[in-house]
């Protein structure tokens, strides 16, 4: 009898539905993704954090709810769950923490273009336009006030350069391959690429790593 079996005792429904399992798999490598990538990926357009959310609801009020029973079983079967939902707490709150590290160090840049609001859920959307609102209301206050009016804005591009800090395209990240897949980079290979097996680890600038994370044929890790 393994653990699954005496929470199914316990709780009949519990993991009876494989989505759950499923939710997790896909959280963790969203998080580890998101942790990894240089610029913020795209919210999960699935609803998978609405799914994880009402797990985490779920298996709070089944824990309140086995809370007091004295049955050995059942005490076992409340440490798992417990620690179980210690773990997609904690999961779902580093993955937030990584997004909004990101968005406040490159506010303006993900608030520019209608395609990168559109990597932004509708919360941290809200986010974003207030924090920089209160940012710019600050700089304003502070020091802003000061300057010509045509000095005053944050994202000017005059001059051939712009004020908008961007994230580092360019840096390396690791990659596990998914498929077999042609893998093409800048490096000191003459060729500039090299036939890819399932499973293998490889480094790339995130810049030439990223098609194949989005197209499915790698995930970062």
């Amino acid at each position: 009898m393994d653990i699954d079996d005496i929470l199914r005792e316990v709780d009949p429904v519990f993991h009876a539905v494989p989505q759950e399992k499923r939710d997790l798999q896909d959280l963790t490598r969203a998080w580890v993704a998101e942790r990894c990538a240089p610029e913020l990926l795209h919210w999960p357009a699935d609803g998978l954090f609405e799914r994880v959310n009402d797990n985490i609801k779920r298996q709070i009020e089944k824990v309140e709810e086995m809370t007091g029973d004295m049955d050995p079983k059942t005490n076992f079967a409340l440490i798992v769950l417990q620690t179980e939902l210690e773990r997609f707490k904690y999961i779902v709150r580093s993955y937030l923490r990584a997004r909004i590290a990101k968005i406040d160090r490159h506010t303006l840049h993900y608030l520019s273009t209608d395609e990168l609001r559109s990597r932004l859920s509708e919360m941290e959307l809200a986010y974003a336009t207030r924090h920089q609102a209160l940012l710019h209301n600050h700089y304003l206050s502070s020091f802003l006030s000061s300057f010509p009016p045509q000095m005053q804005n944050l994202n000017d591009a005059g001059g051939n350069s712009t004020m908008i800090d961007t994230p580092d395209l360019e840096s390396a990240v690791f990659i596990r391959l998914l498929i077999d897949t042609v893998v093409e980079g800048r490096g000191v290979d003459a060729d500039g690429e090299m036939n890819g097996k399932v499973d293998d680890i490889v480094i790339l600038r995130w810049s030439d790593a990223k098609p194949l994370v989005d197209a499915g044929s790698a995930e970062l890790v």
